[in-house]
């Protein structure tokens, strides 16, 4: 059984962001795509790593993933939710992000 995937729109983690709320962003993409520029704060982790990376992440932290439309930050949000973790997806990625990059 899949659980319903939590999701954020890219507005709102802009405003979580500049109210300083306690939320950590994880960008999946490939490293050449987050060399293109990713949400300032946001930490790396490739979709491909996530099985591998995820118990460097804090069980008590709420989470938001993003990818470039998605998709795969979607995947990384089930597995993490399956994993007990607080996390959410940026439904529509960097393609419908707003916000500053670095």
């Amino acid at each position: 059984m899949t659980n319903v995937v939590q999701i954020i729109k890219p507005e709102q983690l802009a405003n979580m962001l500049k109210n300083e709320e306690n939320v950590s962003v994880i960008d999946v993409r490939e490293n050449d795509e987050v060399s293109a520029g990713k949400i300032p704060s946001a930490m790396h982790i490739r979709l491909a790593d996530i099985p591998y990376r995820y118990q460097e992440l804090d069980t008590s932290k709420e989470y938001v993933l993003v990818c470039r439309s998605g998709r795969r930050s979607e995947k990384a949000t089930e597995f993490l939710q399956e994993k007990g973790f607080n996390v959410k997806n940026m439904i529509g990625g960097m393609l419908k992000w707003r916000g500053d990059v670095e």
